[in-house]
């Protein structure tokens, strides 16, 4: 099973990435999302053809503006909390890289996982955390579980 996450790790390579720069993020911390799904590139490419060149936030409005506009669109349709769907691409990302649910998920604690299934959970661990735009496994325990 571990050679099955090293080599989906090392399938990143190959994986098509949204570079996110530093000056758009949280943090300015700049990251790579990898883009797993056919879904997400579709969505990705209506966003560049809707851009073009320039911005997805119009002409005139600040940052602070589209993201006050931004919430209200998503409070308008029902999704009270964003920072939920980090946890959720979190949880499914961890399954995809491990096989298995997290424990916030209903999975294995780490108690339950045998030495080579917590190296697994490690490197998935660390690969989240680095997707997320954080630099510590630790970070990821607020995501997933212990």
């Amino acid at each position: 099973m571990f050679s099955a996450l090293h080599q989906q790790l090392r399938a990143l390579d190959d994986t098509a990435l949204l570079h996110l720069k530093a000056s758009w993020t949280k943090g300015g911390k700049e990251r790579d999302i990898p883009i797993r799904t056919e879904v997400q590139c579709e969505l990705l490419g209506q966003a560049r053809q809707l851009a073009g060149a320039g911005s997805l936030i119009p002409a005139g409005m600040s940052y602070k503006d589209q993201l006050n506009r931004f919430k209200a669109q998503t409070a308008r349709a029902g999704i009270d909390r964003v920072h939920g769907l980090r946890h959720g691409y979190a949880q499914a990302r961890y399954a995809d890289l491990t096989g298995w649910n997290s424990p916030a998920a209903v999975g294995p604690t780490s108690k339950q996982l045998s030495p080579e299934q917590k190296a697994i959970d490690r490197q998935a661990r660390l690969a989240i955390s680095r997707e997320l735009g954080h630099e510590r496994e630790q970070i990821t325990a607020v995501y997933l579980g212990r």
